[in-house]
């Protein structure tokens, strides 16, 4: 076909992709929703795929759509690195990014990785924490990005994948129906154990706390040890534990969006702001790769 996909309709292209509007995404990108529309006509064109199925009320990807997706956030990243190549810019600073565990036991290393030796000038500081917390630390100005859930009714952030939650638990684990279902959590605000003990109480089922930990690898020890079962994105599945089988009855714990989200801007800070945008791309363009453990 030999097209060349133009950078500022592929970035657009994203903003409704994410935002699953044209007028949200409109308003982020500063952009009049005319121009939303043209970008997004035109990138159709180019493929010669509908890339979004939209009606009055809804605004949907479709198979094309999901697939530019994957390959918009990677020509995005491949772009940004060809222009500060050729360019000359060395990205400096000090970077506070935050991170939740579930990530970190998977491909987040290969990334973090990759990025210090693109940016070996920038200052990376991890912090590991539950989503809650790190949601947090981000509100009250102490982290400057954060990979995390997105809380409930909590429509900032730039969506890296959709997941389920589901409970898992040791193979072997038998749940009695007349007893409180044992609980694995982590300690408030864990996103998951909010989610966890809601569903349950819908439900009207009885339960108790049969472990806490503010560690995974804590909590994964006792899902394996057969001590209760667990909340846990289905795409993060540690080894070692399995789905809990339907028949034990136990309530749907619904969808989760996982999300980057940058904090407030720092006037003095424009050099990470920089590194967080060149982080962000990079861990969008690898989304579908961080969910593979």
């Amino acid at each position: 076909m030999g097209e060349v996909y133009d950078p500022s309709q592929l970035r657009t292209f994203l903003a409704v992709a994410q935002t699953l509007s044209f007028t949200r995404a409109a308003r982020r990108l500063g952009l009049r929703q005319s121009t939303v529309s043209q970008h997004v006509r035109r990138l159709e064109d180019a493929t010669g795929r509908q890339l979004f199925s939209r009606d009055t009320h809804s605004v949907e990807l479709t198979e094309d759509g999901e697939a530019m997706l994957g390959f918009a956030r990677r020509i995005l990243a491949v772009h940004e690195q060809a222009t500060a190549f050729f360019t000359g810019t060395r990205l400096r600073g000090r970077l506070r990014f935050g991170a939740s565990e579930d990530f970190v036991l998977t491909r987040l290393p290969e990334i973090l990785e990759g990025f210090r030796h693109d940016h070996p000038e920038v200052d990376l500081e991890l912090t590991v924490e539950l989503s809650g917390t790190l949601h947090e630390r981000l509100a009250s100005g102490k982290l400057d990005l954060v990979l995390a859930k997105r809380r409930p009714q909590d429509a900032r952030g730039e969506l890296v994948w959709h997941d389920r939650l589901v409970w898992i638990g040791a193979e072997r684990l038998r749940l009695d129906s007349e007893r409180p279902v044992p609980l694995i959590v982590y300690p408030p605000p864990g996103i998951t154990r909010a989610r966890a003990l809601d569903a349950l109480q819908r439900q009207g089922r009885a339960w108790r706390i049969a472990c806490t930990s503010g560690s995974l690898n804590g909590l994964i020890a006792a899902a394996r040890a057969g001590l209760g079962v667990m909340a846990h994105s289905r795409g993060l599945i540690p080894p070692g534990l399995v789905r809990v089988p339907d028949r034990f009855g136990l309530p749907e714990l619904g969808k989760v969006d996982f999300v980057l989200v940058h904090g407030p801007r720092r006037p003095t800070a424009q050099d990470t702001a920089g590194a967080a945008d060149a982080l962000s791309t990079a861990i969008l363009a690898a989304g579908d790769r961080l969910q593979r453990p």
